[in-house]
């Protein structure tokens, strides 16, 4: 299956829904809970806020999740909050088995693992893919589950989510900087 156009991603995008539409939609109660918990948790730094004002460019996030899946659960209200602290992010979840032919378009080593975010420009093309988990959250499940040592130990779950913020926001600020250095952009907005 070659590349996706851009109007195929912006058509995904459309369908998709917001962070609390998609939770109504898709998560019972006990789901609704488990993200919340981690919503509330997430504090953003002074520096992360700083980051996230400095967009200049819109950043299309389209999110495929599940709200049963414990990683979206530990993973997506990140991306809630910075959608909240900035217009500049355009931030859409679907679910992942209400779209197969984007969830099989969106493999991760095979299988259909979420979260996973794709990143489009504001004319739908795409800069980017992350997911479907960070480094930190990698190192702290080899430790919990196979007792591997790791270059970084994680003490706590709040360290954990301090990390994995940071991690997802520099992805974010990665891809902001793409579209914001891109010359086609640039061109489109004389800048």
């Amino acid at each position: 299956m070659g590349a996706w156009s851009p109007e195929q991603w912006m058509h995904y995008f459309g369908r998709g829904l917001t962070y609390e539409h998609f939770l109504e939609e898709y998560g019972t109660d006990a789901d609704r809970r488990a993200w919340q918990a981690v919503y509330e948790r997430v504090l953003l730094t002074d520096g992360q806020r700083q980051v996230l004002h400095s967009f200049q460019r819109d950043v299309y996030a389209l999110c495929l999740a599940s709200a049963w899946c414990g990683d979206c659960a530990a993973q997506c209200p990140i991306f809630a909050r910075f959608a909240e602290e900035t217009e500049r992010i355009r931030l859409a979840f679907i679910e992942r088995d209400a779209e197969p032919e984007l969830r099989d378009y969106l493999k991760v080593n095979g299988g259909h693992r979420i979260p996973v975010v794709v990143f489009l420009s504001e004319d739908g093309y795409e800069a980017g893919r992350y997911g479907d988990r960070s480094l930190s959250r990698y190192r702290y499940l080899v430790e919990r589950q196979l007792g591997l040592a790791v270059s970084q130990p994680l003490v706590d779950e709040d360290t954990l989510l301090r990390l994995v913020t940071q991690e997802w926001l520099n992805e974010f600020e990665r891809i902001h900087w793409m579209l914001r250095l891109s010359p086609r952009l640039r061109k489109l907005h004389c800048d």
